[in-house]
C-alpha cells in the first residue's frame, strides 16, 4: 500500500512565553494531546524556515516548509496569491498585494479594514480601477474581503519596480505610524501616488463612508507590498514522485499549491480567521486521503490571534487544531497502514509585536521509519532539547517525504 503523508500547518503558532499564560508558550500552555502524542511516538525537532535576510512571512516560511530554497525561488509573495485567483502573469508582468486598510492619524489600525466584507471591498477595488488609479498597464483585481492584487501588464513597456523596490506588510506595523514604513526604492512614487489617490476616493464612495462617519471601521485607503514577478518552482510531484492536496483558505497558500501542481480542496466553513471550522478540515483531510499521497492542512486562526494580541484566542485556536484535525486525522493514519505525520508552523508570530518573526520553529514527526526521540511534548522549549535543527528550513520535507529512517 501506498505510503500517505500529512503535514499540519498551525501558522505562526510558534511563540514567546507569555506573562498571561504564567510564564508559558500558546503551545504550552494549550492542552494539546495529539500534537504531544506526535512528538512521543516519534521525534521533535526545530527548523528555521525564514533566512534573516528574507522577509519574515508565510511567502517565505511555507516555501521553505514545502522543501523549496528561498534564496532561490521566492519572488514576491504577490505572485503566489495572484496564481490562486487565476491571474496568469507573462515573464515580464509584475503582482502586488492591494490590501484595504484603516490607518487613522498617520497609524495603521487594521491591516484588515476590520474584516471588510466582500462585497464592499469588491465595490472599493472597482472604483479605483474607474477613476484613474489604474490604467493600461496597471489592473486592480478584487479578492476576498480586504485581500486583493494590483497587476501590472508589460505589454512591451517595462514595469517602474525592480527586485530593488522596497515595501512592507501592513500587517507587520499595526498600532504604528505608518510614515517610515511607506514604499521605498525604484518605482515606490508611482506606488505612493496610487495609495494617496485611493484615500481620496474611499472618502467619495457612499457605503464606505457612511461607515467612517458614523465611527465605524471600514477603509481608509489601499496599501501596496508584497511585489514581485512570478517564481519558477519545479512541481511537487515531479521532485517527490506523489500527488497532493492542499486545504487552506488563504489564497497565498492556494496560489503556491497550484504552482506545485497541487489540489486545491476548498472546504465550507473554512475562512481564514480564528472563527474557521476546525472540524470541517478534519474532516476533508480524512477524505482526500483516500486519493490522494499527501494532504496539507493549513489554518490561519494561531497567526490571526497573534495579530490581534490576543494570547488566549491563540491558546483556543491549537486546542481546536489538535482536537478537531490532528487528533482524528492521525487515528485515520493509524488504519490505513504506513503513514508520516508532521505538525509544524511556517514561522513564528508572537504575541508580543503581533507580527511575523525570524527565528526557529518547532516540528514533531511520527510514524514508519521515524525513531522515537525520549522527549515527548510538541513546544518551542522542548524543541530547543532536541538533537535535530535544520539551519536551512528546506531541508526538512526530503527529509519527511523519503522512506527512509529519521532519527535514532
Amino acid at each position: 500500500m501506498t505510503m500517505k503523508y500529512v503535514l499540519v500547518i498551525p501558522d505562526g503558532c510558534a511563540d514567546e512565553s507569555q506573562a498571561s499564560l504564567g510564564g508559558k508558550t500558546p503551545l504550552q500552555a494549550a492542552h494539546t494531546p495529539h500534537m504531544d502524542a506526535i512528538a512521543a511516538a516519534g521525534l521533535i525537532g526545530r527548523t528555521d524556515n525564514v533566512p534573516a535576510d528574507l522577509p519574515s512571512g508565510s511567502d517565505v516560511g511555507t516555501m521553505t516548509l514545502f522543501g523549496y530554497d528561498p534564496h532561490v525561488y521566492h519572488t514576491g509573495r504577490a505572485p503566489l496569491e495572484a496564481a490562486a485567483m487565476g491571474i496568469e502573469l507573462a515573464d515580464d508582468d509584475w503582482a502586488v498585494r492591494c490590501n484595504l486598510v484603516n490607518v487613522t492619524d498617520g497609524i495603521m489600525r487594521s491591516f484588515t479594514a476590520e474584516q471588510i466584507s466582500n462585497e464592499l471591498g469588491s465595490e472599493l477595488i472597482g472604483l479605483l480601477q474607474k477613476n484613474g488609479c489604474g490604467d493600461e498597464h496597471w489592473k486592480y483585481r478584487a479578492g476576498v474581503s480586504y485581500r486583493n492584487i494590483l497587476v501590472y501588464r508589460a505589454r512591451g513597456r517595462a514595469c517602474p519596480l525592480t527586485t530593488e523596490t522596497g515595501t512592507t506588510p501592513p500587517h507587520d506595523i499595526t498600532d504604528q505610524s505608518v510614515e517610515s514604513f511607506l514604499p521605498k526604492g525604484p518605482g515606490s512614487e508611482v506606488l505612493r501616488q496610487m495609495m494617496d489617490q485611493s484615500r481620496e476616493l474611499f472618502t467619495q464612495h457612499t457605503g464606505n463612508n457612511a461607515r467612517l462617519d458614523a465611527g465605524e471601521s471600514s477603509a481608509t485607503q489601499i496599501w501596496l507590498w508584497g511585489e514581485g514577478k512570478k517564481p519558477a518552482l519545479t512541481p511537487f510531484g515531479k521532485r517527490f514522485g506523489i500527488n497532493s492536496a492542499v486545504i487552506t483558505a488563504v489564497d497565498l497558500l492556494r496560489g503556491i499549491g497550484r504552482i506545485l501542481g497541487w489540489d486545491i480542496i476548498e472546504v465550507p466553513g473554512a475562512t481564514g480567521y480564528i472563527d474557521t471550522d476546525y472540524a470541517a478540515k478534519g474532516r476533508y483531510a480524512i477524505n482526500t486521503l483516500a486519493e490522494t499521497d499527501f494532504v496539507i492542512v493549513h489554518v490561519e486562526a494561531t497567526d490571526e490571534a497573534s495579530h490581534e494580541g490576543d494570547a488566549d484566542a491563540k491558546v483556543k485556536a491549537l486546542e481546536a487544531i489538535d482536537r478537531d484535525i490532528v487528533g482524528p486525522v492521525h487515528d485515520h493514519l493509524k488504519s490505513l497502514g504506513d503513514y508520516r505525520l508532521l505538525v509544524s508552523p511556517d514561522h513564528p508570530t508572537f504575541l508580543r509585536t503581533k507580527t511575523h518573526s525570524h527565528g526557529y520553529v518547532p516540528f514533531a514527526m511520527c510514524g514508519q521509519g521515524v525513531s522515537p526521540d525520549d522527549l515527548s511534548a510538541y513546544d518551542e522549549i522542548t524543541a530547543e532539547s532536541s538533537a535535530i535543527t535544520l539551519d536551512a528550513g528546506h531541508e526538512l520535507m526530503p527529509l519527511f517525504i523519503k522512506q527512509e529512517r529519521i532519527g535514532g
